[in-house]
């Protein structure tokens, strides 16, 4: 059964629901953990005679700051002296079998707030509890703080090294104190990122670097249609080039190819050009994302699973005398990490080692075993530092890659994707279609919405598990609640606004496009349509487009399925963008032509945001400018400032990527961008001036690495409608789309 978006979700949230329990594990493993004199009070934290603490970290790392934010919340219950701390990554193996080591769906925080704190409050408890029993005091007259207990009446203190040892003898308390927030000293406040000095001096290792003893290089050629199968090749001019050293076929992966092994990653590259290759082309090579494209209008036509009805707004559109519909779409997209895929693997006949910069060694253990052969025992994964994530690194095709060659090889390899094969054979963000249709009443209220969205599912999922993507086998049938159950698409199922005619279904349409879930995952597309219909629907109501939403939110808390969507908290960052950006204030009037537009999104409940975004244009349409957007966040409990103030920031450039440049284009099945001068990602000098703005909240963290991005596209559309009146329902905004829609 192909995997929908919401199981995505639901799948990648168990990353950290094992992560309380397993904060206890056995004595044998606490001390194998431990070395002589440490305090390992769980598999999190270890604390060393010399006074160093030692924190691992159970996420990776891809530029969001979780190196550094999740051992701040260790280290604050803790009540560590941060200059004593010292980061490890966690490996796979015995010491953390029973905690998933993935990143996903803005969930490192959200899913691991609570157990790393009482990690770090069971180690604190302890530390005090050996010093008082050294003293003969009761426990609750001594108190922790910067790596010292204090007996606080006589002021005797001792150090965290010094107890070390004495601790670990103590028992394991099942519910430590944990800390009020108006004690916090690491989290909500600033601290500077600890791999922060590496990165920006080059010291830091990503996969790339990588290097192992006797280790070679391969490049693989990939098949010239999606799907195309290999019938065979002739590899005798690429064998008597400089340093190659094998030419093997591979089988694993997202398609099959032929691979070089050389002495060098460029000798492999080089002697891909000279191998001679048979394909069977297969029944995609004539695909076309242009045909698809078109094609999406009819499956609108078709969209006949169920995702959420609320009373009959067909009927109340059919009769209502002012209502409109309008279409939108969404291209292909990549991931485009600047770091291209890459692993290095060292497969022996009993055991196996690989060092991958991804997301999931949950994942590439799954893959490591299928293709070794191998127990997961006999199998270690180190996960290195990414060069940019976004989803790509979800899965471990890579890395099946590499342990398929190094077992028929016999040695550590490293196997390095060119950026033409980054960008053309990796899996990519759907192209969508979202149409909408509403009705106002005399008062020019929004009394009915229809969203209809087409919907491909992640096929990555049935490829990871061993389906074949390409074989003649039909889908199997898709039950007709299943978009419902699983409250998706995003954004669609889950609309925030009070509407008493709702009705939202999908058409589900089969692609050959490897698809993977990507920065945001559907949100892109369905709030591109919402965001952009609510702003049309205002005009047409002669509404300004704040007030209408506003219109729009009671201020309860509104129950949709298992989300809870609080109207008040999202109508609070509505208005305070639109107050910070100067809603109502005139733009400078001058040569070009200037606009304000603003959109708004609730994250599965996690994040309340509202964006907007000021553009400029020349008066040929010659120019578009995105010069400030304002965002304003709810996001809970506010953990790293200027963490959150990055990713918000990094959300905002990935979301101006895809509305003014990003779009990928399949021609004779396969993927015509072939790298950053075709595939259009935002430059420095095209970046929007960004303010970024936090309410303060006493709600839980809600996570926020991806949440930023939808709102982008619809924003600077509406202001590109503010500034011009022409209306953009195509993505990206590019000087043709709009010369397009002047001419309507």
């Amino acid at each position: 059964m192909t995997l929908t978006r919401r199981a995505f979700l639901q799948r990648t949230a168990l990353a950290g629901s094992g992560l309380v329990l397993a904060t206890f594990i056995p004595e044998k493993l606490i001390a194998a953990a431990a070395n002589e004199g440490e305090f390992a009070p769980n598999v999190f934290l270890r604390v060393a005679p010399d006074e160093t603490v030692t924190i691992t970290v159970i996420r990776h790392e891809m530029g969001q700051g979780v190196r550094t934010l999740l051992p701040m919340m260790i280290a604050d219950e803790l009540e560590a002296d941060w200059s004593r701390v010292r980061i490890e990554q966690a490996v796979t193996g015995p010491r953390f079998k029973h905690i998933r080591l993935h990143t996903s769906g803005s969930g490192s925080t959200r899913s691991t707030y609570m157990g790393l704190r009482k990690a770090g409050a069971i180690g604190r408890t302890m530390l005090v509890a050996a010093a008082a029993e050294q003293w003969r005091v009761p426990p609750e007259s001594c108190h922790a703080e910067a790596g010292h207990v204090t007996h606080t009446s006589t002021g005797r203190r001792l150090s965290y090294g010094r107890l070390a040892s004495a601790a670990s003898r103590q028992p394991v308390p099942e519910n430590p104190r944990l800390k009020t927030p108006d004690e916090f000293r690491f989290i909500g406040h600033s601290v500077k990122r600890v791999d922060g000095p590496d990165i920006v001096t080059g010291r830091a290792q990503y996969g790339l670097d990588v290097r192992v003893p006797n280790m070679v290089f391969a490049s693989i050629e990939r098949p010239p249609h999606l799907g195309s199968k290999l019938v065979r090749f002739d590899a005798a001019a690429a064998r008597r080039m400089p340093g190659i050293l094998e030419v093997m076929p591979i089988r694993t992966g997202i398609q099959q190819g032929v691979a070089v092994v050389a002495t060098s990653t460029w000798a492999a590259v080089k002697a891909r050009g000279a191998l001679e290759i048979e394909w069977d082309p297969g029944r995609h090579a004539e695909f076309d994302s242009d045909r698809f494209l078109a094609d999406l209008d009819g499956w609108l036509d078709r969209a006949g699973y169920r995702v959420r009805h609320e009373g009959d707004a067909p009927a109340m559109i059919a009769a209502a005398e002012r209502h409109h519909e309008a279409t939108y779409t969404f291209p292909f997209q990549a991931h485009a990490p600047l770091e291209a895929m890459n692993c290095t693997a060292d497969v022996r006949a009993d055991h196996a080692e690989f060092w991958a910069p991804t997301q999931t060694q949950h994942r590439c253990m799954e893959q490591a075993v299928k293709v070794t052969g191998l127990p997961e025992d006999s199998i270690r994964i180190h996960a290195i530092l990414m060069g940019g994530g976004f989803g790509r690194r979800l899965f471990a095709d890579y890395l099946a890659e590499a342990a398929e060659i190094s077992k028929t090889i016999g040695r550590p390899v490293q196997v390095v994707w060119t950026r033409e094969d980054d960008m053309r054979h990796g899996y990519f963000q759907p192209c969508t279609a979202e149409r909408l249709s509403g009705a106002l009443d005399a008062s020019g209220r929004l009394v009915a919405l229809t969203q209809r969205s087409t919907n491909s599912p992640l096929s990555i999922y049935d490829i990871h598990a061993g389906r074949h993507l390409y074989g003649d086998a039909p889908p199997e049938p898709v039950a007709p609640d299943r978009f419902e159950s699983d409250q998706s698409p995003w954004g669609a199922y889950d609309n925030p606004y009070d509407i008493p005619n709702l009705r939202a279904d999908a058409a589900l349409v089969p692609s050959p496009v490897p698809h993977g879930p990507w920065r945001a995952v559907e949100y892109p597309s369905t709030v591109w349509g919402r965001e952009s219909f609510i702003d049309e629907m205002a005009h047409m109501a002669g509404a300004d487009p704040v007030a209408f939403r506003l219109q729009l939110l009671k201020g309860g808390v509104r129950e949709v399925g298992p989300y809870h969507i609080d109207q008040s908290r999202l109508a609070h960052v509505i208005e305070q963008a639109a107050d910070r950006a100067g809603w109502n204030r005139p733009l400078p009037v001058g040569e070009r032509l200037r606009g304000r537009g603003i959109a708004a999104n609730v994250y599965h409940t996690d994040s309340y945001i509202a964006q907007v975004a000021e553009v400029s244009l020349a008066s040929d349409l010659s120019d578009l400018r995105v010069d400030r957007i304002v965002c304003v966040i709810d996001c809970g409990r506010m953990l790293h400032p200027e963490g959150l103030i990055g990713q918000a920031e990094s959300g905002i450039t990935w979301g101006l990527t895809y509305t003014l440049a990003g779009k990928i284009d399949f021609k004779r099945g396969l993927a015509v961008q072939r790298g950053y001068d075709d595939y259009g990602v935002i430059r420095m000098n095209q970046m929007a001036r960004t303010e970024i703005h936090v309410v303060p909240s006493t709600e839980e963290p809600g996570g926020f690495g991806e949440h930023p991005v939808p709102m982008v596209a619809p924003a600077v559309a509406n202001a590109v409608f503010a500034a011009t009146q022409l209306r953009v329902r195509r993505l990206p905004i590019t000087p043709e789309v709009l010369r397009t829609a002047r001419k309507g």
